[in-house]
């Protein structure tokens, strides 16, 4: 089953209060931190909610 490489590549500050805790639920604490998950359409939608502060590569 195919990943995903996803990383935070901008700050939190100044987001709204929902957009920091899928942050948090997907694993990332700080700018920089990089998280493999699955690819699955749970977390395809979290990162569709914050994808002005995420990139996300395929891996396998």
């Amino acid at each position: 089953m195919a990943q995903l490489k996803i990383t935070q590549v901008k700050s939190y500050i100044g987001s709204k209060q929902n957009h920091r805790d899928t942050l948090r639920t997907l694993g990332l604490k700080k700018l920089g931190d990089v998280v493999v998950k699955e690819d699955r359409p749970e977390f395809r939608g979290m990162v569709r909610h914050v994808r002005h502060l995420v990139t996300v590569e395929e891996v396998d």
